[in-house]
């Protein structure tokens, strides 16, 4: 039995942790894979500047350093930031995996150039620097917002009957006027909204935490994991201060509650 462990990027309770965890329903996986869903200690508020993405990594590098000694096969970020992923693959064995590039990477696949559907302006900076890593500028149709301040505990609960027209209207300008052959959801938060999209579009919509839990179902069935060479470990590690820091933030967190 593979166990995965899921790595969500705010500080949630069990309602809102069912929500996240619900995504798995939008794929079929074996019988021998679970996800194991976790949520970090401390997070930014959202994730729109260069302090939030810093915060990130640190919350997502503490919340799955254990992971391979506590008995995971391997570990995703839920997350389209893909916070964390190259620091865990630099300490971990075991597979990391985030939804970003592997959005972007499957697009490809898919159709000759994507778009990214997002809710607001804010996250369009988490694309470009994956587009930039990549090189993928010239793949990219257009990045698409509906300008909704997004809800990252409730997701889009209570807002679909607002929300999903314009998602699907501004999906369909991606496709007819910037010439997206496929369509990226640009958030984890937001796959409560692919069932309703992907029977509208005429298009591929790339749900990103499924797909990611599907990739690693698949590369760990054919025994795979991150290069060392592309992820070399660390001269001295010093894992253990991250636990230190973090258990610090959440306390101070705590603390303003």
């Amino acid at each position: 039995m593979h166990k995965v462990l899921v790595l969500v990027p705010f500080p949630l309770n069990e309602k809102n942790l069912a929500q996240r965890e619900a995504q798995q329903k939008a794929a079929q996986f074996g019988p021998d894979i679970e996800f194991h869903y976790h949520p970090v200690k401390a997070a930014p508020s959202n994730y729109v500047s260069h302090h939030d993405y810093i915060l990130a990594d640190l919350g997502m590098m503490e919340a799955g350093l254990n992971a391979e000694r506590d008995g995971y096969s391997a570990v995703c970020i839920d997350t389209m930031s893909d916070s964390g992923v190259s620091g865990l693959r630099s300490v971990l064995d075991i597979p990391v995996f985030g939804p970003g590039r592997l959005s972007m990477l499957t697009a490809l696949m898919l159709g000759n150039r994507f778009s990214i559907l997002t809710m607001w302006d804010g996250w369009k900076g988490l694309y470009q620097k994956t587009l930039y890593e990549l090189n993928l500028g010239d793949k990219c149709a257009s990045i698409r917002s509906i300008g909704v301040k997004p809800d990252n505990k409730n997701l889009l609960a209570g807002k679909e009957d607002s929300v999903l027209p314009l998602l699907e209207a501004a999906a369909m300008k991606a496709i007819e006027e910037d010439g997206a052959d496929v369509i990226c959801l640009g958030s984890t938060t937001m796959h409560e909204s692919h069932a309703y999209l992907q029977e509208r579009l005429p298009v591929p919509i790339i749900n990103p935490g499924p797909l990611s839990y599907k990739i690693a179902e698949t590369v760990l069935g054919l025994g795979l994991t991150h290069s060392r060479t592309a992820y070399p470990k660390p001269i001295v590690d010093k894992s253990d201060m991250y636990h230190v820091m973090l258990d610090a933030a959440a306390s101070s967190e705590n603390s303003k509650n």
